[in-house]
């Protein structure tokens, strides 16, 4: 039975944990505040966006065929954002990112990786650590994001993606991040970047009839790029609130955990506190005994 001391020193531990795990809740549910404002604001903008190209390439597929944003090439050489946190104790938030890119490499891309192709663009210093220590050709000029999200800074690593893709230094580009659904719960995706996916043949594009100034290929070629910009921004910001929730509820659960083991120990201490009484007790008891008997 540990002593006296030592349960106490444990109890005094776990108290200032405890102090620390519920402060980190209160921040993480400020920060969630901000962030699921954001992403629920930029959602219908990167809807409508999608919506409206969709629209535009399906009216006139023809026209665009030959541009730089949907050229399909040999899959050689892979890039993959990697969407993660800056900081840890968000529960499996992270590693979930990187599991998901593990898989989406063995389940697509092995071939590649064996040659030392896949190439991992992370925005978050977690992705970048990781895959970093794993030997992974990685792109660490937009890490940083994280620590101050803004459309300029995520246009910046946007436009080093289409820039590269374009140059033709990767055939494809694929984003792993969690997608915030509510506190509680993050939904891993895996989306294509580029090329971009045109509307199949089913597509109803006459649903919205468009006037073209200057014209339809002009639009469409200058809606590209902000289009792209504006979906990695937005997979930013599902990440971002993902991310306050996760930790919010691990912050929670951590709490919780140390209340009931502060219960433990300070069952175990009275419990300590009340054999040593009785051993000093029965000591005492035993002492006197000793006296009437000489």
């Amino acid at each position: 039975m540990p002593s006296l001391k030592e349960v106490k020193n444990r109890i005094t531990s776990v108290v200032s944990t405890q102090q620390i795990t519920k402060a980190m809740k209160m921040v993480a549910a400020a920060k969630l505040r901000r962030s699921q404002d954001r992403i629920l604001q930029m959602r219908p903008f990167a809807k409508k966006m999608a919506y409206i190209f969709q629209n535009l390439s399906a009216a006139q597929t023809d026209g665009i065929s030959e541009n730089w944003f949907n050229q399909v090439r040999e899959e050689k050489r892979i890039l993959i954002v990697a969407v993660s946190s800056d900081r840890g104790l968000c529960g499996s938030f992270n590693t979930n990112v990187f599991k998901g890119v593990l898989k989406l490499i063995h389940d697509k891309y092995e071939s590649q990786y064996r040659q030392g192709n896949v190439t991992v663009l992370s925005i978050g210093k977690k992705a970048d650590d990781y895959f970093t220590k794993r030997k992974f050709p990685v792109v660490t000029d937009h890490t940083g994001i994280i620590a101050n999200i803004s459309f300029d800074r995520v246009a910046a690593a946007a436009e080093y993606i289409m820039d590269s893709f374009r140059a033709g230094r990767y055939d494809k580009v694929e984003v792993v991040y969690n997608e915030f659904k509510n506190v509680a719960t993050q939904i891993l995706r895996t989306e294509q970047y580029l090329p971009i996916l045109l509307p199949q043949g089913e597509t109803k594009s006459a649903e919205v009839d468009y006037i073209y100034q200057p014209n339809h290929d002009q639009i469409i070629s200058g809606l590209i790029p902000k289009s792209l910009k504006v979906q990695l921004y937005k997979a930013v910001l599902d990440s971002n609130a993902a991310e306050n929730g996760a930790r919010m509820t691990a912050m929670d659960k951590a709490t919780e955990n140390a209340g009931e083991l502060l219960k433990e120990l300070r069952l175990t201490y009275n419990r300590t506190r009340q054999a040593a009484i009785t051993k000093e007790i029965l000591e005492i008891v035993g002492g006197a005994e000793a006296l009437k008997a000489s």
